[in-house]
């Protein structure tokens, strides 16, 4: 189910993953295949890839939700990442990286479910069970005015790909279960009854200081604007990587302090927000990180 709102550039997306989560080799063994000039509608993909036909188109749809390709051209970050000589990660060691993702997926839009669970299902609830998400889902896009457009049965299988994306299986029938990218983050768990689910706020591992002012960099670009406030930076950065309000504000604290002669945090009178001072490149931000020599 794709459609697109042109007047407010809305795009609502719940399909293209083939019911297929993203395994830990997929994007390497994808941008491997695009560098080397091959086609995902070629017949000859299948066996380039060494996957059944729907897998193929859903490795191809994973590499555009993560930021990987753009239009089937490998994206900068593509590069940054897996190049075989210069990539900082190829094989997806750093859980930063999965942080970096995790970030893409839900920024981009391209899968809509994923913000609309990380940044508006959980700023309503901590735990949830599925019909909960449908419901919320169905309730935006009649908000939206696309109600027509909802489809009960294809944004449930989203829903259940999104938990096989983030939650250790329950019922494992092989370790094949517990090879999905973004597993590693424990951001959502199943609850001991086996029915509902919970963001892990308090559990999970704490975000890479450097992929959240990568996040903020990204809103700055987005938002077009010098200035932003808390609140944003909570609804749009925060709540993707299940941070509480008092987490986003240290760590904005803790990398003011660091960039300070980028932007500053400052809260006065209760009105809390960054204001950058001078352009700051995320691709300096990553090697600050990462590291400029391989």
């Amino acid at each position: 189910m794709n459609a697109s709102n042109k007047a407010k550039g809305v795009k609502y997306a719940f399909s293209g993953h083939e019911s297929f989560p993203c395994k830990s080799l997929w994007l390497k063994k994808g941008y491997d295949f695009v560098v080397s000039g091959n086609d995902f509608n070629s017949p000859e993909a299948v066996i380039g890839l060494g996957v059944g036909k729907n897998m193929v188109a859903s490795i191809r749809f994973w590499l555009r939700a993560f930021g990987i390709t753009e239009s089937d051209k490998i994206s900068w970050l593509g590069d940054y990442l897996f190049d075989e000589i210069s990539g900082k990660d190829k094989y997806l060691e750093d859980i930063a990286t999965l942080w970096l993702l995790h970030f893409n997926l839900v920024f981009s839009e391209e899968a809509t479910l994923y913000k609309m669970f990380f940044c508006g299902v959980q700023r309503e609830r901590t735990s949830f069970e599925r019909e909960q998400v449908l419901t919320y889902v169905k309730l935006k896009m009649a908000e939206a005015g696309k109600a027509t457009l909802y489809n009960e049965n294809t944004v449930k299988k989203d829903v259940g790909v999104l938990l096989q994306n983030y939650c250790l299986p329950r019922k494992p029938q092989s370790n094949e279960d517990f090879s999905s990218l973004l597993i590693d983050l424990d951001l959502i768990r199943q609850n001991s009854e086996g029915k509902g689910y919970y963001f892990n706020v308090d559990g999970k591992r704490k975000v890479t200081k450097e992929i959240f002012l990568y996040g903020l960099l990204m809103l700055k670009e987005q938002e077009g604007d010098n200035t932003i406030s808390f609140d944003t930076i909570q609804e749009r950065v925060g709540l993707v990587f299940c941070m509480q309000d008092y987490e986003t504000i240290e760590m904005m604290k803790f990398l003011a302090n660091e960039y300070n002669q980028y932007f500053a945090y400052s809260d006065v009178a209760g009105i809390k927000q960054v204001q950058f001072i001078k352009e700051l490149d995320v691709k300096h931000v990553l090697d600050n990180y990462y590291g400029t020599d391989i």
